[in-house]
């Protein structure tokens, strides 16, 4: 899937839901983004767009702490909590 889909970077699909629940992810999506020495520098949403709200879909939030992370620079706190689906747990 994730080759026919031509994504330009490696996607991890987490079918024992190990990771998500390693990380504590809360619900889809949530994004994780580490620095180069693998610290969690940014968990958090996408934008402020959700499905009711009428806030375009824009990836500001991750695009921001994604250009500090890339310039060096820690991204500022605190981060806004991921929206979405809550996560549907496998028993």
């Amino acid at each position: 899937m994730v080759q026919e889909s031509g994504l330009p970077f490696p996607v991890l699909y987490d079918e024992s839901q190990q990771v998500a629940a390693a990380y504590t992810a809360a619900c889809t999506p949530d994004f994780f983004l580490f620095d180069a020495n693998r610290r969690l520098a940014y968990r958090g949403r996408l934008d402020a767009s959700s499905p009711r709200n009428g806030q375009p879909l824009t990836g500001e939030d991750l695009e921001k702490a994604l250009a500090a992370v890339a310039g060096g620079f820690p991204v500022p706190t605190p981060w806004a909590p991921a929206l979405g689906c809550s996560i549907k747990w496998r028993v």
